[in-house]
């Protein structure tokens, strides 16, 4: 970072703002990329040259107009709980932090207005003190921000029911373009899917309306079963059974519920599971669907003691990840999609090639309004070509897979990429917007007189 280039960022932030000791500089560079033995290599030494700590629109467009000033690259960044490397800064630059822009604007019965910065977690404590929630957050909801949800994810628990982001859960964006002047839009309707999991590299998202519903009284309850097909055959019925309201459906293969240490006491030894949130009262419902699958109920949480204690959602989606790796460092995972009817074939035949070596934890989710069963197996990771060997064949028996080692949106496999690349070259014509995530020709070359 130059010294005319620090200079000109104090005057428009002042020194409370910019950060630049190294120690800053490496926190908030940082991501859970981590989780990925692939990635961790090569992204443990990128860096910002300076933080931006950001607290009002004028200020991210006063960043913003300085970074393109100066042809300094900005990546934003939410709490840093993405998985892929989405906030951390490939090229240097700033890292652009919005998660001082925290003020909630507006709730009504149908949905919240936000700023960006505004966690997840304090958001749905929030409505529930209202009569509302949250449909759909992630498991990291307790520190993760909505922008950065929205920006770097894609579902979480409540998906089973409403969707994933793209399925009418995000209704309004604005969103600041990197050119000489940005730009403040409003983004509605089908233009929103250009800024969805786009891990801001066409705008910066700083305010956000999603949808939010009444909320439910949520019972927790552990599913067991002999065998993983049972627990998936239960998960399925569960999960297209519209008369049990639903947060969660998620089964996992054993021995993946000994990784749980804060309730393993409460599991069944050598039992596949699933964990679920549904409405009180679907108790017997649930009871009844078991014992159809030679399944019992376990471990329950009553829903006076909901968000009392560390809750099932903590064991599930990516937090699934997190608990086998506090367990085995060895271990990652992928991201896949199954069949939504012949998805035990696509398992069995999964498990005959590779045993052991990669362990079967779903999730059923809505997507488009039909029930799928999406996935993200536990994989033992020896080298890269076996990793990779293990993708190619889930792809080659038709189960599709959002590669989570890799940063780059084409290859990761999610997205609407034609309408992200549309947004980028309209709203980042020099390129400068979280460069290297998401290729696309730059359109206003920088002139030879300027810096």
């Amino acid at each position: 970072m130059t010294v005319d280039w620090t200079k000109e960022m104090l005057d428009v932030v002042g020194e409370e703002h910019l950060l630049l000791s190294p120690d800053q500089r490496d926190k908030l560079s940082k991501d859970y990329y981590w989780y990925s033995p692939v990635l961790e290599p090569l992204l443990r030494d990128k860096r910002a040259d300076g933080i931006v700590l950001a607290e009002s629109e004028e200020q991210v467009a006063q960043v913003l107009a300085a970074a393109y000033r100066s042809n300094i690259p900005v990546t934003t960044r939410g709490a840093g709980t993405g998985n892929y490397g989405q906030a951390v800064p490939l090229e240097g630059g700033i890292v652009l932090d919005l998660s001082r822009m925290d003020k909630v604007l507006e709730v009504t019965d149908a949905y919240a207005r936000v700023q960006a910065g505004v966690r997840l977690g304090a958001l749905e404590k929030l409505l529930r003190g209202q009569g509302s929630e949250l449909r759909i957050y992630p498991s990291t909801f307790m520190k993760a921000t909505v922008g950065g949800f929205v920006c770097g994810g894609s579902g979480g628990i409540g998906s089973i029911t409403w969707g994933n982001l793209w399925d009418g859960n995000v209704l309004e964006a604005v969103v600041y373009t990197l050119e000489e002047t940005p730009r403040r839009l409003v983004v509605r309707g089908p233009e929103l899917i250009a800024y969805i999991h786009n891990y801001g590299t066409n705008g910066v998202l700083t305010e956000l309306t999603i949808p939010v519903s009444s909320s439910v009284p949520w019972r927790q309850t552990v599913a067991q079963f002999d065998d993983f097909e049972s627990a998936c055959r239960f998960s399925h019925a569960v999960a297209t059974d519209d008369s049990i309201r639903k947060r969660l459906v998620a089964p996992v293969e054993w021995p993946i519920p000994s990784f749980f240490k804060p309730i393993v006491k409460q599991l069944e030894s050598g039992a596949s599971a699933c964990l679920l949130e549904t409405e009180e009262g679907t108790e017997d419902a649930l009871a009844a669907h078991a014992a159809s699958f030679n399944g019992r109920i376990g471990y329950v949480i009553p829903y006076e003691q909901y968000r009392k204690t560390i809750g099932l959602s903590d064991f599930t989606w990516n937090h699934t990840t997190l608990w086998a790796l506090k367990t085995d460092p060895s271990l990652t995972y992928l991201q896949a999609g199954f069949h939504p009817v012949d998805f035990l074939g696509q398992i069995g035949q999964i498990k005959e090639k590779f045993g052991d070596e990669v362990l079967m934890h779903l999730e059923f989710m809505r997507s488009g309004g039909v029930v799928v069963p999406a996935a993200l197996p536990i994989v033992r990771y020896t080298t890269h070509e076996r990793l990779y060997e293990i993708i190619g064949y889930f792809r080659s028996i038709g189960v599709s897979i959002n590669d989570p080692h890799t940063w780059m949106l084409e290859m990761g496999g999610r997205g609407q990429l034609e309408a992200m690349l549309a947004a980028k070259r309209s709203n980042d014509p020099r390129g400068l917007l979280n460069p290297g995530k998401l290729n696309t020709p730059v359109t206003e070359p920088i002139r030879s007189d300027e810096p």
